[in-house]
């Protein structure tokens, strides 16, 4: 029999003063003990929640439950894609209030990522969230204190986690297949010029509820590139490709070496060739200083060049690993006599230089094993990350992408954009997670939100925040 305080709601701010009613934690266990599957929330159905729907409901333990959309036509189109009768929402939180959500999956533009989680944290439910993380750092930490105050789950959308080749290639990095890693290089290419054009400012369409779009964000005249798909090129709601590509690069690279932010970041760059109203930079170069090794990223929207679209490369004093979605190559370095590797023009090196007596090494000679495994398949690894996410919903256990390892994450991505807008380097401070020496910089960690979303805030996070 149920007591009665566990019958007892939790009550939090969801809309301004409106206060909505939220399960327990203790009362959703014994939900999901009466109900096998779990009943999935879906907030948008842009490009990346297209997939998510179509991910969950491959699993056999979700239940397709609803689906909130500001654009009339992708909600129609996403309840038509989960099947069934979903409940459809044009407002995210009426959603929230729906007892029939367990769960909810985020796929909105970066700006929202923060808020919602918290708000659904205190509505009860558990979280799928996509990256990037935040939009700014202070959203991380808000967003881990309302999953632990609440007893949420949270899995953040980096999927690359759950396949099986990556967590192969971890275990060869760990164990030293290719030395003692030196230097991560990370980089993404293509050529997209003249850029996405200039369209005037107009009226919003009459399907899309722009003030819901923009929520916190400032209040903008609508522009058809402010809004769907093209918002990431606008400082106001993303990070531009530092933090969407970007963070999926340096989430492996943290997950490998089991590293936290980086110490420091320097980079450089804008928006230099791509003739069009966006503001991200279209090249971008960050350097990030990590306890015994570094990490490169690299971007260009208008120079396709020679190298793959795409690379992530572990360096180490053995050898190299490179990986992408579809697998990864282990290339051993040959074995060189230090000597042998001095240069030399002609003959011999002039007396009292190094000399080659002596350093001969087998040219077949080589550091390590070379290895290789192709058989990476980016669905599954979707499909394999939502199954974690709803196998950690009924065991509340920790999903295989944290909350606190991908705030960690997105704070390199922060920093590395905030050292190109001020165009020096940043020193991180983690104990008190600021920017140490820069109260300028320091002030950037943090921006405000727009009335009424503000005291939403607020609410959520007081007492813990100031």
């Amino acid at each position: 029999m149920t007591d009665p305080a566990s019958r007892q709601s939790r009550r939090a701010i969801l809309r301004g003063a409106t206060v909505a009613t939220a399960l327990s934690a203790a009362s959703y266990r014994r939900v999901l003990g009466a109900n096998e599957r779990v009943g999935i929330g879906f907030i948008g159905f842009g490009l990346i929640g297209k997939r998510h729907v179509l991910d969950f409901k491959a699993q056999p333990d979700a239940r397709m439950a609803a689906i909130a959309e500001v654009h009339q036509g992708r909600l129609d189109e996403g309840a038509a894609t989960m099947g069934g009768s979903p409940a459809k929402y044009g407002d995210f939180r009426k959603l929230l209030d729906d007892k029939n959500v367990d769960a909810v999956v985020v796929s909105t533009p970066d700006h929202w990522h923060a808020l919602m989680t918290i708000m659904a944290c205190a509505a009860g439910k558990d979280v799928y969230v996509e990256k990037p993380l935040s939009l700014f750092v202070r959203e991380g930490r808000w967003m881990i204190d309302a999953a632990r105050r609440h007893k949420r789950v949270v899995q953040v959308g980096t999927q690359q986690r759950s396949g099986p080749h990556y967590q192969k290639a971890r275990e060869l990095i760990r164990n030293g297949a290719i030395g003692q890693v030196v230097s991560v290089r990370m980089w993404s290419y293509r050529n997209v010029m003249p850029g996405f054009g200039n369209p005037p400012d107009s009226d919003p369409p009459r399907d899309l509820n722009y003030d819901l779009w923009l929520g916190p964000a400032p209040k903008r005249p609508y522009n058809p590139n402010r809004a769907i798909y093209h918002f990431r090129w606008f400082w106001d709601y993303s990070g531009g490709q530092m933090t969407n590509l970007g963070q999926h690069s340096l989430d492996i690279a943290h997950w490998y070496l089991g590293t936290e932010a980086p110490r420091a970041a320097t980079s450089a760059g804008g928006r230099i060739a791509l003739k069009d109203n966006g503001e991200t930079p279209d090249t971008q170069d960050a350097i990030l200083e990590y306890p015994g090794w570094t990490a490169n990223w690299s971007h260009r929207e208008a120079s396709r060049g020679t190298a793959p679209p795409h690379g992530l490369e572990f360096c180490g004093s053995k050898g190299s690993l490179t990986i992408s979605r579809k697998g990864f190559d282990l290339t051993p370095d040959p074995k060189v006599a230090p000597e042998r590797a001095v240069p030399q023009f002609g003959s011999a090196h002039p007396v009292g230089g190094p000399s080659r007596a002596g350093a001969e090494v087998d040219p077949r000679s080589l550091w390590t094993e070379a290895r290789a495994d192709h058989t990476g398949d980016e669905y599954d690894q979707f499909r394999r990350h939502a199954g974690n996410f709803l196998d950690c919903v009924r065991t509340r256990s920790q999903p295989i992408s944290s909350l606190e390892e991908s705030h960690q994450v997105a704070i390199a991505c922060h920093l590395a954009n905030l050292s190109l807008r001020l165009g020096r380097k940043l020193v991180w401070d983690a104990a008190n997670e600021t920017i140490a020496n820069d109260s300028e910089a320091a002030r950037m960690l943090e921006r405000p939100y727009r009335a009424p979303w503000d005291g939403v805030l607020h609410s959520l996070i007081s007492g813990t925040h100031s």
